[in-house]
Protein backbone atom coordinates (compact mmCIF):
# COMPACT_ATOMS: atom_id res chain seq x y z
CA UNK A 1 0.00 0.00 0.00
CA UNK A 2 1.57 3.11 -0.78
CA UNK A 3 1.51 6.88 0.85
CA UNK A 4 -1.43 8.09 -1.16
CA UNK A 5 -3.67 5.10 -0.82
CA UNK A 6 -3.09 5.54 2.81
CA UNK A 7 -3.74 9.24 2.76
CA UNK A 8 -7.23 8.28 0.70
CA UNK A 9 -8.27 5.60 3.57
CA UNK A 10 -7.90 7.74 5.87
CA UNK A 11 -9.41 10.80 4.29
CA UNK A 12 -12.45 8.80 3.50
CA UNK A 13 -12.50 7.15 7.32
CA UNK A 14 -12.10 10.84 8.77
CA UNK A 15 -15.56 11.62 6.91
CA UNK A 16 -17.28 8.12 7.98
CA UNK A 17 -19.49 7.39 11.01
CA UNK A 18 -17.03 4.68 12.03
CA UNK A 19 -15.45 4.58 15.15
CA UNK A 20 -12.39 2.11 14.13
CA UNK A 21 -11.09 0.54 11.41
CA UNK A 22 -8.58 -1.95 11.01
CA UNK A 23 -6.77 -3.08 7.46
CA UNK A 24 -4.11 -5.42 6.81
CA UNK A 25 -1.72 -6.71 4.61
CA UNK A 26 1.20 -9.29 4.32
CA UNK A 27 3.64 -7.24 6.24
CA UNK A 28 1.24 -3.99 6.44
CA UNK A 29 -1.30 -3.45 9.15
CA UNK A 30 -3.14 -0.11 9.62
CA UNK A 31 -5.56 1.03 12.58
CA UNK A 32 -8.02 3.82 12.48
CA UNK A 33 -9.67 5.05 15.23
CA UNK A 34 -11.61 8.15 16.82
CA UNK A 35 -12.23 9.14 19.96
CA UNK A 36 -15.12 8.04 21.54
CA UNK A 37 -16.54 11.09 22.41
CA UNK A 38 -18.06 14.00 19.76
CA UNK A 39 -17.06 17.54 19.77
CA UNK A 40 -19.33 19.50 16.95
CA UNK A 41 -16.02 22.15 16.38
CA UNK A 42 -13.97 18.96 16.17
CA UNK A 43 -16.24 17.16 13.37
CA UNK A 44 -15.78 17.09 9.76
CA UNK A 45 -17.95 18.76 7.67
CA UNK A 46 -20.27 16.91 5.49
CA UNK A 47 -19.12 16.10 2.11
CA UNK A 48 -20.87 16.05 -1.12
CA UNK A 49 -21.12 13.47 -3.31
CA UNK A 50 -22.76 13.54 -6.97
CA UNK A 51 -24.83 10.28 -6.43
CA UNK A 52 -26.60 11.50 -3.00
CA UNK A 53 -28.55 8.56 -1.01
CA UNK A 54 -32.59 8.24 -2.46
CA UNK A 55 -35.19 7.60 -0.82
CA UNK A 56 -38.84 6.85 -1.90
CA UNK A 57 -41.65 5.02 -0.03
CA UNK A 58 -41.82 4.01 3.59
CA UNK A 59 -41.21 0.51 4.57
CA UNK A 60 -43.51 -2.12 4.17
CA UNK A 61 -43.80 -5.54 5.50
CA UNK A 62 -42.41 -6.85 1.65
CA UNK A 63 -39.68 -4.59 2.10
CA UNK A 64 -35.86 -6.47 2.44
CA UNK A 65 -32.08 -5.25 3.02
CA UNK A 66 -29.40 -6.31 0.76
CA UNK A 67 -26.51 -5.84 2.86
CA UNK A 68 -22.27 -5.25 2.68
CA UNK A 69 -20.60 -8.48 2.21
CA UNK A 70 -17.59 -6.77 3.29
CA UNK A 71 -16.11 -3.62 4.37
CA UNK A 72 -14.82 -0.99 1.61
CA UNK A 73 -15.37 1.93 -0.04
CA UNK A 74 -19.03 1.34 -1.85
CA UNK A 75 -19.79 2.50 -5.82
CA UNK A 76 -22.99 2.90 -6.99
CA UNK A 77 -21.81 3.16 -10.72
CA UNK A 78 -19.19 1.20 -12.41
CA UNK A 79 -16.94 4.07 -12.96
CA UNK A 80 -17.47 7.87 -11.83
CA UNK A 81 -19.79 9.95 -14.62
CA UNK A 82 -21.46 6.44 -15.87
CA UNK A 83 -25.14 5.94 -14.79
CA UNK A 84 -25.65 4.29 -11.65
CA UNK A 85 -26.40 0.27 -11.74
CA UNK A 86 -30.55 0.99 -10.35
CA UNK A 87 -32.01 3.93 -8.99
CA UNK A 88 -35.12 4.25 -7.21
CA UNK A 89 -38.10 2.63 -8.94
CA UNK A 90 -35.83 0.32 -10.57
CA UNK A 91 -37.24 -3.45 -11.18
CA UNK A 92 -34.74 -5.98 -9.75
CA UNK A 93 -34.07 -9.51 -10.38
CA UNK A 94 -31.87 -11.43 -8.19
CA UNK A 95 -28.51 -11.35 -9.26
CA UNK A 96 -28.87 -8.11 -10.60
CA UNK A 97 -25.25 -5.94 -10.09
CA UNK A 98 -26.56 -3.24 -7.57
CA UNK A 99 -23.17 -1.55 -6.50
CA UNK A 100 -19.51 -2.08 -6.26
CA UNK A 101 -17.39 -2.74 -3.24
CA UNK A 102 -13.67 -2.15 -3.29
CA UNK A 103 -11.67 -3.69 -0.44
CA UNK A 104 -8.10 -3.95 -0.61
CA UNK A 105 -7.90 -3.32 -4.13
CA UNK A 106 -10.21 -5.33 -5.34
CA UNK A 107 -13.34 -4.62 -6.75
CA UNK A 108 -16.57 -6.88 -5.57
CA UNK A 109 -19.82 -7.17 -7.36
CA UNK A 110 -22.69 -7.17 -4.91
CA UNK A 111 -25.77 -8.71 -6.32
CA UNK A 112 -29.38 -8.58 -5.36
CA UNK A 113 -30.29 -11.51 -3.81
CA UNK A 114 -33.77 -10.62 -4.36
CA UNK A 115 -36.40 -9.81 -7.31
CA UNK A 116 -38.56 -6.80 -6.46
CA UNK A 117 -38.14 -2.77 -6.92
CA UNK A 118 -35.82 -0.62 -5.45
CA UNK A 119 -37.31 1.36 -2.95
CA UNK A 120 -34.41 3.07 -0.91
CA UNK A 121 -30.76 3.68 -1.58
CA UNK A 122 -29.00 3.89 1.60
CA UNK A 123 -25.20 4.57 1.13
CA UNK A 124 -24.01 7.41 -0.37
CA UNK A 125 -21.61 7.06 -3.59
CA UNK A 126 -17.75 6.33 -2.25
CA UNK A 127 -18.75 6.26 1.14
CA UNK A 128 -16.55 3.63 3.15
CA UNK A 129 -19.38 0.90 4.59
CA UNK A 130 -19.01 -1.87 7.01
CA UNK A 131 -19.69 -5.47 7.25
CA UNK A 132 -23.18 -6.12 6.85
CA UNK A 133 -24.27 -2.61 6.61
CA UNK A 134 -27.36 -2.17 4.53
CA UNK A 135 -26.78 -0.95 1.43
CA UNK A 136 -30.78 -0.78 -0.16
CA UNK A 137 -34.28 -1.47 0.38
CA UNK A 138 -36.20 -3.77 -1.78
CA UNK A 139 -39.59 -4.35 -2.20
CA UNK A 140 -40.13 -8.44 -2.72
CA UNK A 141 -42.10 -9.60 -5.88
Amino acid sequence: MNEQEIERLVDKFERSSLNEMQISDNNFKLLLTKPHHSNAANSAAPVATSAPVQTAEAPTEDDAVVPAPLVGLVYLAAQPGKPVFKSVGDQVKAGDVVCLIEAMKVVNEVKSPYDGILREVLVEDGSLVEYDQPLFRIEKN
